[in-house]
């Protein structure tokens, strides 16, 4: 597939957006964030300070350096700077390990090693794949891309990963493949959920796409974030990026990917199909049933009601890859 990639007026030069350099190495990173007054006080994206302790606890979940990847120049740049990782890695949905942002200590009991991928359903070539395989079967690229909330929060995030469309030629669907599931990990004695009601919801975590979107140059999945392996926060060892979707449709820790005829249920839309809608894309003209979409904050220091606000962007920003998809 080719695509003549032309960029859009909200996207800023690359120099602004934050160097590889500036987050490879663990221990720079927290050396330079003493050195603007984040260091051993970091503050949370609730407000709430880091002791020295907390922000050392928090790099350790950070994974391995990675250096078998290149930097993809069309996606080196995503109109804004990347978000501080300490804040994108301590501010997390992932509710099997809990309600609250705060998760990141309750996600390290995810097991990740070993890990089985399985592809099946309606493919030529079945497959299975392990931790080897996601690290290295596929070339892996770095891609800044735009992350939105349905809460109406918002980030700029480095993943590190391969295009879907490369497990689409890997496995060949079938004509009759129309749609994609993706399951996540569930164990439930790991995977403890929310404290109130965990039995009753629809577990496994399970996400769904048109195969015309998983093709789409955009559709990635990640195994890593910040030059390093995925954190278990944010969803390791591989978890799906759509971004011109609102982040709920990023299904984490994925065991299975099903190719079907028909569409799949999908977890929130089965929990609240009038709030969260199956295609789930990011347009600002289209409300939440209890909050305006047409504004978003920016996750960074602070506290979370004074973040920055900007507008929120048609599919993310990305209607250029996507808008022919939902003509």
């Amino acid at each position: 597939m080719s695509f003549i990639h032309i960029r859009p007026n909200w996207q800023l030069p690359e120099k602004f957006a934050t160097s590889k350099a500036a987050y490879l190495n663990r221990r720079r990173f927290l050396k330079n964030l003493a050195g603007v007054g984040l260091g051993i006080a970091a503050t949370s994206c609730t407000g709430r300070p880091l002791t020295a302790q907390g922000t050392e606890e928090l790099a350790s979940t950070f994974g391995d350096p990675l250096s078998n990847f290149t930097t993809n120049s069309v996606f080196a740049d995503a109109g804004r700077s990347v978000t501080n990782q300490l804040f994108a890695s301590r501010y997390n949905n992932f509710y099997e390990f809990g309600l609250t942002k705060n998760i990141w200590s309750n996600a390290q009991r995810l097991p990740t090693d070993p890990w089985k991928l399985e592809v099946s359903g309606l493919v030529k070539n079945p497959k299975t794949y392990d931790l080897d395989d996601l690290y290295n079967r596929f070339p892996l690229e770095e891609r800044i891309y735009r992350f939105r909330c349905v809460e109406a929060w918002a980030m700029v995030v480095p993943w590190l990963g391969f295009p879907m469309r490369k497990v689409l030629e890997d496995v060949e669907p079938t004509s009759d493949a129309k749609f994609v599931r993706f399951e996540s990990f569930y164990d439930e004695n790991i995977t403890e959920g929310p404290s109130i009601s965990f039995s009753n919801l629809p577990w496994p975590y399970h996400e769904g796409l048109r195969i015309e979107e998983m093709a789409n140059d955009l559709a990635f999945f990640a195994v890593g974030i910040y030059g390093r392996t995925m954190p278990k926060q944010h969803g390791a060892p591989i978890r799906m990026v759509v971004p011109w979707k609102y982040g709920f449709k990023g299904a984490k820790s994925i065991v299975k990917i099903e190719f079907l005829a028909e569409q799949p249920a999908t977890y929130w839309n089965t929990i609240s199909p009038n709030e969260y809608k199956f295609e789930a894309n990011v347009e600002p003209d289209v409300p939440h049933p209890r909050w305006s979409q047409k504004r978003e904050r920016l996750v960074g220091a602070g506290e979370a009601w004074d973040w920055e606000k900007q507008d929120t962007l048609i599919y993310n920003g990305y209607g250029d890859y996507v808008a022919d998809l939902y003509a």
